[in-house]
């Protein structure tokens, strides 16, 4: 681990690609690097998200986006980030489309990783445990590591095994790609949801702990009704036959069947007297701000690494700092490919310096050399973050700039489920930014 004083965290920003992965290489060598020297799916930074941004076409994503070639947008790491608010997202869509209802597909998922915010807003760290009883009793005990099998992509399916490589060579996989790989780890092979998510939140460049761990809980079947299965049907229909034709379990692999008897295979029978309790989640609101300081200290942290980011667009001659958390690195151990993402992302910031260690102890150092009144920072629902704010609150003013409107959330009052959530926003979250009065 570097000293929270080195500067050669923020000289890596200036290097050029190849220069700048050796040079992270070795100022993180515990980073897990891919086996077979695959690349990130995505480069970093605002220039290659509005690229990407421009590419996306509303109509189309509606039609394939579960076809595994589909039209998908990509642009999960570039918002995971905080290069591209949700808001621009769902007005770049409106945009392209004559008619709003042909963008409702697209802006109902970006819905979806809002939702996931606002839960783990109002939770915190509870999201990295079940949040319901499980809504089937599996037969098979479970497994609280990641077999090596999985992880090495040798479990003789070519499905699971393609997956787990692309994984871990490029930092992404198609939504059903994640799905079907999740559903086969916790059901099948019987590994608990929380090993798999922490071996996704390493790799995914867009891994997010809400989005990441509460979509596994929902394949689990600990925050949903019932859990997500996936079989060979599903697997030749959105693939095109990818991976089947010459897998040598063909015919005799774990996911053949239906729903149904799948269902039978892998949980113990259903009793009519088990009911779980509605599950409520009441949203929490947004955390006090200080008064607003005349020099800030802005802080960019995981949720906001771009120089269009809240705070640092609202406080555009303040300095600038990213803290590389060594809880951060401890809880989510990133791997190289998501640490060269960020660092091009980094890159845009002009002027942007780069320390690591613990944030409560670097900012006020860095505040009172700067001269700076106070720390802004975007809102974000991170804990670690929170919790080092409320950490300084008392000694530094905290200044929390909130995020681009994305909908009117003032009728939500159960995060329980995502269709209570959305039909309470939805009119707003497909209107054009104009009509969230911006």
């Amino acid at each position: 681990m570097m000293h929270p004083s080195d500067p050669s965290l923020t000289s890596i920003l200036a290097m050029a690609s190849t220069e700048r992965q050796a040079a992270l290489t070795r100022a993180f060598p515990d980073a897990e690097r891919a086996a077979g020297g695959g690349q990130p799916a995505a480069r970093g930074g605002r220039a290659a998200a509005l690229e990407r941004l421009d590419a996306i076409d509303p109509e189309a994503y509606a039609r394939s986006r579960n076809d595994v070639g589909g039209a998908v947008t990509r642009l999960s790491p570039w918002i995971r980030h905080g290069v591209l608010s949700l808001a621009e997202v769902r007005d770049a869509a409106l945009a392209r489309v004559r008619d709003p209802a042909d963008a409702v597909k697209l802006i109902s998922e970006l819905g979806w990783r809002d939702y996931w915010r606002q839960v783990h807003h109002a939770i915190g760290d509870a999201i990295r445990a079940d949040l319901e009883a499980p809504a089937r009793r599996p037969r098979r005990p479970s497994i609280d590591q990641l077999p090596d099998d999985v992880r090495d992509g040798r479990t003789g399916m070519a499905c699971i095994d393609a997956f787990s490589r692309r994984l871990q060579e490029t930092g992404w996989l198609h939504n059903h790609e994640r799905m079907w790989l999740a559903s086969w780890l916790v059901h099948t092979r019987g590994v608990a949801w929380r090993a798999g998510a922490d071996w996704f939140l390493r790799h995914l460049l867009d891994g997010d702990p809400a989005s990441n761990d509460l979509s596994w809980q929902w394949i689990a079947g600990t925050f949903s009704s019932k859990p997500y299965l996936f079989n060979r049907e599903n697997l030749e229909r959105f693939t095109g036959g990818a991976h089947c034709p010459t897998c040598p379990v063909r015919g005799a692999c774990d996911v053949e069947g239906g729903y149904e008897a799948l269902d039978a295979r892998l949980f113990e029978p259903a009793s009519m007297t088990e009911r779980r309790p509605r599950l409520r989640i009441e949203p929490a609101p947004l955390a006090p701000t200080g008064p607003t300081p005349s020099r800030p200290l802005v802080w960019l942290t995981l949720d906001s690494v771009s120089a269009t980011s809240p705070a640092a667009a609202a406080f555009p001659e303040a300095p600038r700092v990213f803290v590389i958390d060594s809880a951060w690195l401890r809880r989510e151990r990133p791997s190289l490919h998501r640490l060269v993402f960020v660092f091009e992302c980094l890159a845009d910031i002009p002027g942007v310096e780069v320390l690591q260690g613990d944030p409560r102890e670097i900012l006020p150092t860095q505040a009172a050399a700067l001269g700076c009144d106070g720390v802004a920072l975007t809102a974000t629902p991170c804990p670690l973050v929170r919790s080092a704010t409320a950490a300084m609150a008392g000694t530094l003013p905290i200044h929390v700039v909130a995020e681009p409107a994305f909908c009117d959330r003032s009728r939500v009052s159960d995060l329980g489920r995502f269709s209570r959530y959305w039909e309470a926003v939805v009119a707003s979250a497909v209107s054009p930014s104009s009509g969230l009065g911006r």
